[in-house]
């Protein structure tokens, strides 16, 4: 069956589409304020000399609708890579056409191409379209784990660096 959209992996000239979904994301979850990353930042983490993370878009007529940022993390429990979303966004007027399924499943190909351990992403609580959509895809939300974030001064503070100038 051919898709109305092509998945692959980002390249560097799709940066600006993909920062400006970022841009978008950050919106809806009314976290704008938090976006410090630039295009530059971004483009280096995806395509400098040692990259962070790893980034599919999809496409429809060769304009980017979607991204699914990720990268590896590794399980002292599994003794394995495992494969993290750190995020997945869908433009909203391309809602409801497939590309987030078609984007977790080739998540979950790579995370087995790779010899993962495990497949893991977060979700914010209030987002229960997200949540029922996971967990129709299979995911488990786990109830009893929590994000513990150390950023900004606090991280400075917490590793005894001066403050930043």
């Amino acid at each position: 069956m051919m898709l109305p959209f092509q998945i692959r992996p980002a390249q560097a000239g799709d940066v600006p589409a993909v920062f400006g979904m970022i841009r978008e994301l950050a919106d809806f979850e009314q976290l704008s304020h938090l976006v410090v990353a630039t295009e530059d930042s971004l483009r280096d983490a995806l395509c400098g000399a040692r990259p962070s993370c790893e980034c599919l878009v999809a496409e429809i007529d060769g304009a980017p609708v979607s991204f699914a940022l990720f990268f590896h993390n590794f399980s002292t429990f599994l003794g394995r890579k495992g494969l993290y979303l750190e995020d997945l966004y869908v433009k909203p007027a391309h809602r409801g056409k497939g590309i987030a399924t078609a984007m977790l499943r080739r998540l979950a190909q790579l995370a087995v191409e790779r010899q993962c351990g495990r497949f893991e992403w977060s979700v914010l609580d209030w987002n229960v379209n997200a949540i029922r959509f996971y967990e129709g895809m299979g995911a488990t939300v786990l109830p009893d784990w929590r994000i513990c974030r150390v950023t900004g001064d606090s991280l400075r503070d917490m590793a005894g660096a001066p403050p930043a100038a």
